[in-house]
């Protein structure tokens, strides 16, 4: 048997925007708290930030404030300002458990 990954067809957050909500063409539903994708984030300033030991731990109450579709992923923007990360759809599916 093989196993097909799915695909991502939309996104959304939810009400409270603490969570990233991935719909799949499949018709099933994957969610990604924002905690876990701000500190997931691979942009050059957060990858300068672990490199220097200056990237926090935690985001507590960190909320997604706009989702940018790029086809290939997403760009998402958080409560504290930071708008720089793209997660690729791949990306997105690893972050859920996928």
């Amino acid at each position: 048997m093989t196993l097909v990954a799915p695909t991502v067809a939309d996104y959304e957050t939810s009400a409270d925007l603490a969570t990233l909500l991935v719909r799949t063409t499949e018709g099933g539903a994957l969610s990604v708290p924002a905690e876990t994708l701000r500190l997931s984030c691979k942009c050059a300033h957060c990858t300068r930030a672990r490199f220097d030991d200056r990237f926090p731990e935690a985001f507590p109450g960190i909320a997604i404030t706009e989702i940018g579709d790029l086809g290939y992923g997403v760009n998402i923007s958080f409560s504290d300002g930071h708008n720089r990360g793209i997660y690729p759809k791949p990306y997105l599916l690893s972050l859920a458990g996928r």
